[in-house]
């Protein structure tokens, strides 16, 4: 890949905001725009300040904006148009700036119910969701939406987690007990890099030992403490790689209006990883 690009005051600008940036997004990202001859660059961000970061993005004509956790639901008061995969789950992971109105879309949702659809997860699975913020919400419905009734929202905060079990008709618990559900997912910081609970699980190992399908979201590492773990089980796993680059693939064509093929989707996220 050729990296000398020219950056002009006719660039165009996405970003990305997450309560700890990775080079993943920006990576994949700029990869895409520089072999596809397309004119924009992509910066990851932080903030203390999520209403002026927004207000920044209108203000400066920034075209999109990838959002993580922990702004995910936080960023939805400062939108103005919530489009149905946002607005179904009141979380938003991307927003568009078009001509200083912000529009809000989930990509987090379609990328899990294809990657459900892609490992042949059967839709009877017992199922249980660690976590209960932006993630998770799309999770859940990713799960709920081919009908799947029989799961279980994980989560220390009863509140949130009882909100989003009540509304798929799932159950609620604090934490799994003797529950060995076929399907475990992890929509939790538990096992990401650079966090407290890095090298920690969010399932117990009998759990896993006893699921047929482990999927964690998170995307660094692409090999989790769970992951890690699942494979070793010979478990079908599904990584939070495998997400943030359907997502992030969704993302671009939102920004750019251009849909990169599957190879080079596959190519940016190698890149993104490498």
């Amino acid at each position: 890949m050729d990296h000398a690009r020219t950056i002009s005051k006719d660039t165009t600008l996405c970003i990305s905001l997450a309560a700890r940036p990775s080079n993943i997004g920006t990576r994949f990202h700029n990869y895409l725009y520089n072999e596809l001859g397309i004119d924009f660059v992509y910066k990851a961000f932080t903030t203390p300040d999520l209403a002026a970061a927004i207000a920044g993005i209108r203000g400066l004509g920034i075209r999109g904006a990838s959002v993580s956790m922990p702004y995910k639901e936080d960023c939805i008061r400062y939108i103005d148009v919530m489009h149905d995969s946002a607005a179904a789950i009141d979380s938003v992971n991307t927003i568009v700036n078009d001509d200083g109105t912000l529009h809000a879309y989930n990509t987090d949702y379609q990328a899990v119910v294809n990657l459900l659809h892609d490992n042949d997860v059967p839709a009877d699975y017992s199922f249980a969701v660690a976590g209960s913020g932006g993630m998770a919400k799309a999770c859940v419905a990713a799960l709920c939406e081919a009908g799947r009734t029989d799961g279980i929202v994980i989560a220390r905060n009863e509140t949130a987690g009882t909100a989003l079990a009540g509304k798929y008709g799932l159950r609620w618990q604090s934490d799994l007990a003797e529950q060995r559900p076929q399907l475990l997912l992890n929509a939790t910081p538990v096992g990401m890099d650079g966090g407290p609970e890095a090298s920690a699980l969010p399932f117990p190992d009998e759990a896993v030992e006893a699921a047929e399908v482990i999927f964690d979201v998170v995307a660094k590492p692409p090999e989790t403490p769970l992951i890690r773990l699942a494979r070793g089980l010979g478990k079908t796993v599904i990584t939070g790689a495998e997400v943030i680059a359907l997502q992030a693939a969704e993302q671009f064509e939102l920004y750019t209006g251009v849909r990169p093929s599957d190879d080079l989707i596959r190519a940016a996220s190698e890149y993104s990883r490498s």
